[in-house]
């Protein structure tokens, strides 16, 4: 099937390097352009595409109110095209929990375009076969919190991707203050993890915050992984992140197999969750903490943006139980404290 794009942006250079881009790929057909959301509410309605890319920063209306309009209106993928600045990874980290499929950033000073593209096809193909989702702006259920006993030793792992930003957060502003020992790798950027984790961090009880090297782990603290050159891991006797240098595992850096292969070799009580995202990256490392006798849950279908990484994971064993986003936190919480009282049999 031929994915139909259109390429929404102010800059006449960068429709022109995005449409050169995604021509390369004969699955996508770029039929139309616009410099503003006039034109684009106008070519939405008479090309009738399958995906748009959308600007951040536009004349007359920014992308997140034309996102907003259009997530409330009339509901389809959108891949946002940011600037990879402090500002463009705040305002883009908006648009993904309105409802955006995935983002891709701008050609930095020192970056080809063939760097910073390298991926858009892909992600452009993804979004098109993406569930759409739009922000309900429904509070969010209470979090545990007399109900809940830590546990000082369970280590809770979570890998994410595509769709990753909105399913994070519900799961984490759920957690109460003294939530297990938390590591998280999520794919995106590096210039975006910061702001995501100071997101993270303002809808949570616990404690967010970027992973460092040797940072402890520790009840009611949760680690994101930088996004870029490193790999997280989780190493030592007493359990602490781990920052490596590496090549690309299952095409990620940092990469959820790597995370969780780890933590299946902590010999300690865990629970590996494997979320919404596009490819495989974390199907094996969830195996292996399955194996290791930790528990091991997966995103259902049906709440998953892209089902792509809980399904592969799901297909080879690795998926004690699959739940639906909604039903997450409460079951996560339960296995940790679980598992925490009955330490010693992982």
């Amino acid at each position: 099937m031929t994915v139909s794009v259109l390429i929404v942006d102010d800059s006449p250079t960068m429709r022109g390097l995005i449409a050169a881009t995604l021509k390369r790929d004969p699955d996508i057909e770029v039929v139309g352009y616009a410099a503003n959301p006039m034109e684009a509410r106008a070519e939405i309605k008479r090309l009738n595409p399958d995906v748009i890319t959308l600007d951040v920063e536009m004349p007359g209306m920014n992308g997140i109110e034309f996102l907003e309009k259009i997530m409330r209106l009339r509901p389809m993928p959108v891949v946002m095209v940011s600037t990879l600045t402090q500002a463009g990874a705040e305002v883009t980290l908006a648009a993904l929990e309105l409802g955006a499929v995935d983002a891709v950033g701008k050609p930095g000073p020192g970056m080809t375009t063939a760097e910073a593209f390298a991926n858009l096809s892909n992600i452009v193909k993804t979004a098109a076969r993406s569930r759409v989702r739009t922000a309900s702006g429904a509070p969010a259920p209470a979090a545990r919190g007399a109900d809940y006993r830590a546990g000082g030793d369970h280590i809770l792992a979570i890998g994410a991707s595509t769709g990753g930003v909105e399913a994070l957060l519900s799961i984490i502003s759920r957690f109460p203050a003294n939530c297990p020992a938390t590591v998280i790798t999520q794919h995106m950027p590096a210039t975006f993890t910061p702001s995501f984790a100071a997101r993270l961090d303002r809808s949570c009880a616990a404690t967010v915050q970027e992973a460092t090297d040797g940072a402890p782990l520790e009840p009611g603290r949760i680690y994101l992984a930088p996004g870029g050159a490193m790999h997280l891991e989780v190493a030592g006797s007493t359990p602490r992140c781990r920052l490596v240098a590496g090549d690309t595992v299952s095409g990620h850096r940092p990469s959820v197999d790597v995370l969780f292969h780890s933590v299946a070799r902590s010999k300690r009580p865990c629970t590996g969750v494997i979320l919404t995202g596009m490819g495989r990256d974390g199907a094996e490392g969830l195996l292996a903490i399955r194996q290791a006798g930790g528990h091991t849950l997966g995103q259902d279908e049906a709440s998953s943006v892209v089902y792509g990484m809980p399904r592969a994971a799901f297909e080879i064993g690795a998926v004690e139980r699959q739940l639906s986003l909604s039903q997450m936190p409460d079951a996560i919480l339960d296995l940790c404290a679980a598992r925490s009282a009955r330490a010693g049999t992982h």
